[in-house]
């Protein structure tokens, strides 16, 4: 179920070692991660209750929960959850926004090793993640940690190839991102995500999605991305340069608009 590269292609670990391999991958993007990234539309949230998925007792597990932003729109609705975020300044930026809330805490873990207890969660989500996991792992600590009902929310922003400021926008990744943003491209196919579930659990939703920025927010929201360079380095400076170039041309009354399309996929993980 997991992808497997091309021959001789390098792992996302070997390719991200010079920042701990995955698990710090965005290390130095948390402050650019949790300033622009997209949010999730409300009518996801609508559909996953009329779901039957989201309920107010329900226990929630959000994996790589990086900087809270899926996490924060749970809470902000009522829902109990459980933050599981491998990466320490991720996580520490996701304590300092969300600790108001009393149905919050966080685990340092990762997805296939989650430190949960056996049956404990009635529902896991991943936002804008699961690309990044070892998916015949996951699936055997998900369904050890889900109760006998509980299901699994996958969720992604995803950037349509139509849309020319998101087209620019992924000229410049490409540029910049060169082999990391290859291989993230290959896995964010989202064409092995159904197969990770039962059939007879599975379902799909679609919604349209959009986002507002600043010159500031946009050049945030491309550096955020893990195989783009710091922007303290010598090809971030580059990137700033042509990021800020971007805005000029696409920016309406001091704004620009990104679209999105946001997918759902909802199910239990297929049993062995």
């Amino acid at each position: 179920m997991s992808e497997s590269p091309a021959p001789g292609a390098p792992s996302l670990p070997a390719l991200f070692s010079e920042r701990g391999g995955v698990g710090g991958a965005f290390s130095s993007k948390a402050a650019d991660y949790a300033a622009a990234r997209p949010r999730y539309p409300v009518a996801l949230f609508e559909r996953l209750r009329a779901n039957r998925a989201l309920y107010p007792a329900a226990q929630i597990a959000d994996i790589a929960a990086g900087t809270g932003l899926f996490t924060g729109q749970l809470l902000y609705r009522g829902y109990n959850v459980t933050a599981i975020e491998p990466n320490a300044a991720m996580r520490a930026v996701a304590d300092a926004t969300l600790a108001k809330y009393r149905k919050y805490r966080s685990i340092a873990a990762t997805a296939e090793a989650t430190t949960l207890a056996d049956a404990s969660v009635d529902l896991i989500t991943a936002a804008q993640a699961f690309h990044w996991f070892d998916a015949e792992a996951v699936r055997r600590e998900w369904l050890r940690v889900l109760k006998p009902d509980g299901r699994v929310v996958l969720v992604w922003n995803t950037r349509p190839a139509t849309d020319p400021l998101q087209k620019a926008l992924d000229d410049l990744l490409v540029e910049f991102g060169g082999a990391k943003q290859a291989a993230l491209d290959r896995r964010q196919d989202l064409s092995y995500v159904p197969p990770f579930f039962s059939a007879d659990s599975f379902a799909r939703f679609e919604f349209a999605n959009m986002q507002q920025l600043d010159r500031d927010g946009l050049i945030s929201l491309a550096l955020s991305r893990s195989a783009m360079p710091d922007r303290d380095t010598p090809q971030g400076e580059r990137a700033v340069h042509k990021l800020s170039q971007l805005y000029a041309r696409h920016a309406r009354d001091g704004q620009v608009s990104v679209s999105y399309r946001t997918l759902a996929f909802v199910g239990r993980p297929k049993s062995e």
